[in-house]
């Protein structure tokens, strides 16, 4: 072993359940940034897509929220739409376009592979002051 080996060597801190713990939880950390960043990525990707459309059921929507589930491989996007429209037709329509969006979610994120879409839909309530 040369003197160069042993200083490096020297160097590295021994491996403590301490050490281990902190680096576990610090790639946990970074791991979760990734999966908040993704999922906003997928938000405006969405949003913007569904804004292109020529259709007026899907420009009256917008999206609420982005969520993995159960990991980033599945993305849950919540749809946020007025209670003047029924979640069915809203449904129907989400899954014709649902293979168009995930091909406009592959062109704006860098990923290896697409994450799947569901959706999710969120009736508004009326306040008073909107009735």
């Amino acid at each position: 072993m040369s003197k160069d080996q042993r200083r490096s060597a020297q160097r590295l801190p021994a491996l403590t359940e301490d050490n281990y713990a902190y680096e576990y939880q610090a790639m946990q950390r970074q791991v979760e940034r990734k999966v908040r960043q993704l999922c906003r990525q997928v938000q405006e990707a969405v949003s913007t897509a569904l804004g292109s459309l020529d259709d007026d059921l899907l420009n009256s929507t917008w999206v609420a929220g982005v969520e993995p589930e159960p990991d980033a491989s599945r993305l849950v996007v919540f749809i946020e739409v007025g209670d003047e429209v029924s979640s069915e037709s809203l449904f129907a329509r989400l899954d014709r376009v649902g293979g168009w969006l995930r091909s406009e979610v592959a062109a704006a994120i860098t990923r290896k592979r697409t994450p799947s879409l569901v959706f999710r839909v969120l009736l508004r309530e009326r306040t008073d002051a909107e009735a």
